[in-house]
């Protein structure tokens, strides 16, 4: 016998004893449960909460102190840029238009007589009857006069403005009042003396709303602007509605240690439903396909307990040829086969030191299918395997690529047509 026909010899003996051990180790009979591939829709979603705002919100302040009058506007109420939202008092500002308009006529008055007077001064220095400081002094009493008459008409045109437009707070932009925090009778302040408490909320367009929603760091970089959105309201139960992001806030929001940032979504509200305040349940979509190949999780994590590591090896090898072109497969049986001899040589020559011969087989079988597979074009995220049982009641397995991911199913692509078979999900003993 030639040293080559030893070696296939002591390499088919090994396998054929542990395949004996391995039966007679697995002598209890298994059962498998099964779950079928089947064509689908799958999304991968990130999950979050957020609460709805109008998109533009006014805050009306008072540009003068007084006490409110009038109310013309309540909750709810559409309003016109322009609209008298309230009115102040202007009891008081009406005397102090009296008081400044006198103020106005005696300054007038006395601007009028030292012109006079100027003029008067000015024909005698043409003269040489009273002297240039008499003169000068004159006209410097007359621009002084003046002077006191133009700050007295202007204290004039401020009551004026005060009594016509202050004592009027107007709505700046067309919208809907959201909040009033003014009644008759009350009390309110200059906002320019500090107090920043608005009289009224108005909000631009409750037909466009936003939604501003916190999505932590690790899911962050899945979230886009335009990406499409998906949300529910528990006060609106059995709706669903979309929206689209608009933008990822860059700043950072720390509670408890947890980094978070702010998402904002544009979402329709043309029938009126989505009211401001209300909290929803949103889904980033972040990869969705339609009509694909899907297959639960459990099948892909299944791994046989009654093989060997060798016959495990041995099938997902024969697995992967499948992928692999006509010179692709040659030379990978070629590296198998070459690296199973190297083995046999190795455990023949090792084998009076008590190693374990199976087990430099089998790693050798490991090393000689990884190189095979190494080069072969993959799908998009990962390579698995499907196991399933043959005609002959015999475990075998394919490969198929790996897409979208769920919680419970992931999207699966196969060379063969492989929908509605039956693949092992897990054992039963």
């Amino acid at each position: 016998m030639n040293k080559k026909k030893f070696f296939c010899l002591l390499i088919h003996s090994v396998l054929l004893c542990f395949a004996l051990i391995s039966c007679i180790g697995n002598s209890t009979d298994i059962t498998y449960e099964f779950t079928q591939v089947r064509m689908g829709n799958i999304e991968r979603t990130v999950s979050s909460s957020g609460t709805i705002h109008p998109v533009s919100t006014v805050r009306v302040l008072s540009q003068m102190s007084g006490k409110v009058e009038k109310v013309y506007v309540d909750f709810n109420d559409p309003v016109r840029r322009g609209d008298v939202l309230a009115e102040l008092n202007t009891d008081v500002l009406r005397l102090r238009r009296e008081q400044q308009y006198a103020a106005v006529q005696k300054a007038r008055a006395n601007y009028r007589l030292q012109l006079i007077s100027y003029t008067n001064q000015a024909v005698m220095a043409e003269r040489n009857l009273i002297s240039e400081f008499e003169l000068l002094t004159s006209l410097t009493n007359l621009e002084n006069l003046e002077a006191d008459m133009s700050v007295a008409e202007a204290n004039l045109r401020v009551i004026d403005t005060e009594i016509n437009q202050h004592a009027f707070i107007l709505s700046p932009i067309d919208g809907v009042v959201l909040d009033r925090r003014v009644n008759e009778g009350d009390s309110v302040s200059d906002s320019s003396a500090g107090a920043t408490a608005s009289l009224f909320t108005i909000a631009e367009n409750l037909q466009e709303m936003q939604i501003e929603a916190n999505i932590g760091e690790l899911d962050v970089s899945s979230v886009y602007r335009g990406q499409s959105v998906r949300f529910t309201m528990e006060s609106l139960p059995g709706r669903r509605f979309t929206g689209v992001v608009d933008n990822v806030r860059l700043v950072p929001i720390l509670i408890n240690n947890v980094v978070s940032y702010t998402v904002i979504i544009r979402v329709e509200n043309h029938d009126g439903s989505l009211l401001p305040g209300m909290t929803s349940a949103v889904e980033f979509i972040v990869a969705r396909s339609e009509d694909t190949l899907l297959v639960s999780n459990s099948a892909l994590r299944y791994m046989p307990t009654d093989l060997s590591e060798g016959e495990i090896e041995e099938i997902l090898f024969n697995a992967d040829l499948e992928y692999m072109t006509e010179d692709e497969r040659v030379r990978a049986i070629e590296e198998r086969n070459h690296a199973l001899a190297q083995a046999a040589q190795a455990a023949n020559a090792a084998q009076n030191q008590g190693f374990n011969v199976f087990s430099m087989l089998t790693g050798n079988t490991r090393n000689v299918r990884a190189v095979a597979v190494q080069g072969q074009a993959r799908s998009r995220e990962g390579v698995r395997y499907l196991w399933f049982l043959n005609d002959q009641g015999s475990l075998e397995a394919i490969r198929v690529s790996t897409g979208i991911i769920t919680g419970s199913t992931t999207e699966i692509f196969a060379l063969q047509d492989i929908e509605g078979r039956q693949f092992i999900s897990r054992e039963r003993q």
